[in-house]
């Protein structure tokens, strides 16, 4: 082995050594803090003459603490570094110190062998902090401060309280008290040299311990927290954006929801290709395909892989093609695939046959009670009759959550948005029943973005809707029109045939369940009847262990998890477009 190779070998060993030291000492504090008989082995060597190693003590507070500085070191968090160098020297000077003046401390075996481990890791800090490179938010130092302040005081006005009303002897002040209650805080490992003049059930000690666990938590997230990332587009990267999606936009149906304002973008070096995404809870979650030109991509990736990395962010795809999905998995990504986009080709599709009887029926149906449409561009429906459009929509809104994020544009009437294409069904007497908006997919696609319907409306009109635009589509150049998600499609395809296996079926009843819900079985079942192509999406991960929390930020991107909604990003025309719907919806 080289030198070269030598040094970043040490430097891995080193840091792996300090996260699992904390590890180690986590799980021991929080045996101590459950176990009579080992806290009180703990307690003998914290007074007197004898040292325990760094951070090892007793209770459920410096567990918490050893195991959160283990996650962020694990995670390569600088701040993380600091404060476990700060804390590891300031201990080392110290007990340096009292080895050095206090002979009977050195007559201890014991106090050396805490030496030498407390030394050892010390050592290991320094060999491997350039692995420690992660930077964290500017305003952390302040929030944490803030955090501090306000649960340190909740903790000793809550603690003071239960110890006054619980002291079983006489004579504490207050000043003995908030000392008693500091000492809970830290451990349940010992007690003060001097009497307190406290005696309180073991239940109160354990209360303020826990309390403080949680305020202590809550302080160590708001210092080591990742950069947020920017959450919206400016005017320069949604300009480029549609420049590559003017070259490049017939590639993929989801190319256009890229422009999202709610998300950011990493260029390739070329400035060819893009990687659009959003930060939730640690996740840098991208969508779809990278955007512009293929042979760029890898480029794109990279840069979005490395700033997911500096920023101790879990690189997530969700809704990549094939093609996509290939290019990300050279780049170290797993895939798993999570459902089917329905594609319809124009050419291909008719009403004709026995296995489209049962749709012509439903459509005849409704265009006999007197139903009409109307396919217009958004460029060309006028302010007025955009701001009416927009009225209805909200009102036919299906409850106040916005669902949508990797298939979904999250605005309706934005002036930048002219060739989008908008889709109106009338009633016999003129009066709008429903709509539909799709967004351009390249020159001669469409891919569907909203759908909004009167819940006093006929049943069936927005299938009526899809029907007829995909009859009248060709005479407009549209060759080929994507519908709807199916999630877990193949599932409920393979998982109904003769012969499908025990595990198949039970996770075919599985997400029967579900859909009593989130309909995921009659979303399916409603694209089926197209007779679509059936395109596969998949959800791209770095490790698996990464799985559920990708699952619950995609949750919530999605809206299918409710959270704190930011400010509108849109105007008067520029109103967010909720895509859920009863029939047929756009986000799984």
């Amino acid at each position: 082995m080289t030198q070269a190779a030598a040094v970043p070998m040490a430097q891995r060993v080193s840091s792996r050594t300090v996260v699992w030291y904390l590890r180690t000492v986590g799980c021991l504090n929080i045996l101590g803090g459950v176990s009579a008989s080992f806290r009180s082995q703990v307690q003998n060597h914290n007074v007197g003459d004898l040292y325990t190693p760094f951070l090892l003590t007793a209770g459920f507070t410096s567990g918490a603490f050893a195991l959160f500085l283990a996650v962020m070191m694990n995670r390569h968090k600088r701040a993380a570094w600091i404060a476990n160098m700060l804390l590891a020297s300031l201990f080392t000077v110290e007990f340096g110190a009292v080895l050095a003046l206090r002979p009977e401390v050195r007559e201890r075996p014991f106090n050396w062998l805490t030496a030498a481990i407390t030394l050892l890791f010390t050592v290991a800090l320094l060999l491997g902090r350039r692995d420690f490179r992660v930077r964290g938010d500017r305003s952390n130092p302040g929030l944490a401060l803030g955090v501090l302040a306000v649960g340190g005081a909740l903790t000793f006005l809550l603690g003071g309280t239960l110890v006054g009303l619980t002291n079983t002897e006489s004579g504490s002040s207050l000043a003995d008290r908030l000392h008693y209650v500091l000492l809970r805080v830290i451990t349940l490992g010992f007690n003060s040299s001097r009497d307190l003049y406290v005696e309180v059930p073991r239940w109160v000690d354990v209360s303020i311990n826990v309390l403080s666990v949680a305020v202590l938590l809550a302080v160590l997230f708001a210092l080591f927290r990742s950069p947020r990332g920017k959450e919206y587009l400016d005017t320069a990267d949604e300009a480029r954006l549609r420049a590559l999606l003017e070259r490049h936009g017939d590639r993929d149906s989801l190319g256009y929801f890229a422009l999202r304002r709610d998300k950011s973008v990493v260029f390739s070096p070329s400035g060819k290709a893009a990687v659009t995404y959003r930060v939730l809870g640690g996740v840098s979650l991208a969508s779809g395909d990278p955007i512009g030109d293929v042979e760029a991509w890898p480029g794109a990736i990279e840069c979005w892989l490395r700033q997911a990395r500096e920023n101790a962010w879990v690189p997530a795809v969700t809704g990549a093609s094939e093609e996509g999905g290939i290019v990300y998995a050279r780049h170290g990504l797993d895939a798993l695939e999570l459902g089917d986009e329905a594609i319809v080709e124009v050419s291909e599709f008719t009403l004709d046959g026995r296995a489209m009887r049962t749709v012509r029926q439903a459509h005849n149906k409704v265009r006999r009670a007197g139903y009409s449409v109307l396919l217009r561009r958004h460029g060309e429906i006028g302010d007025e009759e955009m701001e009416t459009l927009l009225h209805r929509a909200d009102q036919w809104r299906d409850g106040q959550t916005e669902r949508g994020f990797s298939m979904a544009l999250g605005r309706l009437g934005d002036p930048g948005d002219g060739q989008c294409a908008m889709l109106e069904c009338r009633d016999g007497d003129g009066e709008l029943r429903a709509l539909l908006s799709f967004v351009p997919w390249g020159e001669h696609g469409l891919s569907l973005d909203l759908m909004r319907r009167d819940r006093d409306s006929d049943n069936g009109l927005l299938e009526f809707m899809v029907i007829e635009l995909l009859l009248g589509a060709e005479q407009l150049g549209i060759r080929r029109v994507s519908l709807n998600f199916a999630v877990f499609r193949a599932v409920f395809e393979r998982g109904s045939r003769l012969g499908a296996g025990p595990f198949l079926r039970a996770w075919r009843s599985v997400l029967l369940f579900f859909s009593r819900w989130w309909q995921i079985e009659s979303l399916y079942r409603a694209n089926a009847k197209y007779q679509p192509r059936w395109e596969p999406r998949y959800l791209l991960f770095e490790r698996s262990r990464d799985l559920p929390r990708i699952a619950l930020v995609n949750a919530c991107a999605e809206g299918f998890i409710t959270q704190p909604r930011l400010p509108s990003l849109f105007g008067r025309r520029h109103r967010t477009a909720a895509q859920q719907q009863p029939v047929l919806e756009r986000a799984a």
